[in-house]
């Protein structure tokens, strides 16, 4: 697998790093709290036969621009940073794809910025706080695995773990969140290893208690497909329902022999329904 061409963007709101890969029309892609580098991403890796994926550090995720307030940690922040690297690449329109929080960033982008995207790609995502109200959610505390992904959560944000320990850790936690944990070995078997922003994080873990966009997915107008897995424990299936009934126009494939990771899961039915997505969108603009 090849690497990842890694660009220092200078910007008016500071400068960011990307990591640039395959060809076709832009696509942006990004997660909230993740810190990338030149090992890429499994879920952009997904898009890159089709497109010129652009995956994008946040502030205070890699060898991005610092935050000096803590508001620009913010998801509508995010999106004015993500804005302004567009221009600076001097794109008029670019697709964007985003998996679990990184979906929530397509929500708010489609909200404010529809304009500005080609497509909308949002997985296992959610327009609301989804751990109070569904015990379906691994981070609700009735949910009988709540108290180990809370434990590996934390593990994780330390700054003193060994690569070794971290990798264990990470294993462990993202084996929560498949279909069959058992497949895990041959899901992941690529050379690919990131970090979480432990600041990204904390202030992601107190906006999403008061996250809820639901009234204004209305607003949404560019064309926009959500797929999730029928068994996601972290953001569960009834969000993205409320998604697809909400948002007009918007397509929802359900992926029954998936949880948190369908394009790992099922990955030949997500390419498909993907590009399948792709054509309708060209044949409708005729």
């Amino acid at each position: 697998m090849n690497s990842w061409d890694r660009i220092l963007l200078n910007t008016s709101r500071g400068t960011f790093e990307i990591f640039v890969k395959g060809e076709g029309e832009p696509l942006c892609v990004t997660h909230h709290y993740s810190e990338f580098n030149e090992t890429g991403d499994y879920f952009a890796e997904t898009f890159t036969n089709s497109h010129k994926v652009y995956l994008v550090n946040l502030r205070e995720a890699g060898k991005s621009e610092k935050a000096t307030e803590h508001f620009q940690l913010s998801m509508l922040e995010s999106i004015f940073d993500l804005e302004e690297i567009r221009e600076s690449l001097k794109f008029e329109k670019w697709g964007f794809a985003g998996h679990s929080t990184g979906g929530m960033l397509g929500i708010i982008y489609g909200i404010y910025f529809s304009n500005s995207l080609l497509f909308n790609v949002i997985v296992g995502s959610a327009a609301r706080e989804y751990m109070t109200f569904s015990e379906n959610c691994i981070y609700n505390s009735q949910h009988p695995q709540f108290e180990r992904m809370q434990d590996l959560t934390i593990k994780l944000q330390r700054s003193d773990l060994s690569i070794e320990n971290r990798k264990e850790l990470t294993v462990e936690r993202t084996k929560l969140s498949l279909f069959n944990s058992a497949r895990y070995q041959e899901l992941f078997n690529l050379n690919i290893h990131k970090k979480i922003s432990g600041t990204r994080m904390n202030y992601f873990n107190r906006e999403v208690q008061i996250y809820d966009v639901t009234r204004k997915l209305v607003l949404i107008s560019t064309p926009t497909i959500i797929m999730c897995g029928k068994y996601d424990v972290q953001c569960p299936l009834e969000y993205s329902l409320e998604l697809n009934e909400q948002i007009p126009n918007s397509k929802l494939i359900v992926f029954n022999r998936s949880n948190h990771y369908p394009f790992l899961e099922e990955a030949n039915m997500f390419k498909k329904e993907f590009n399948l997505f792709l054509k309708e969108q060209i044949i409708s603009s005729l």
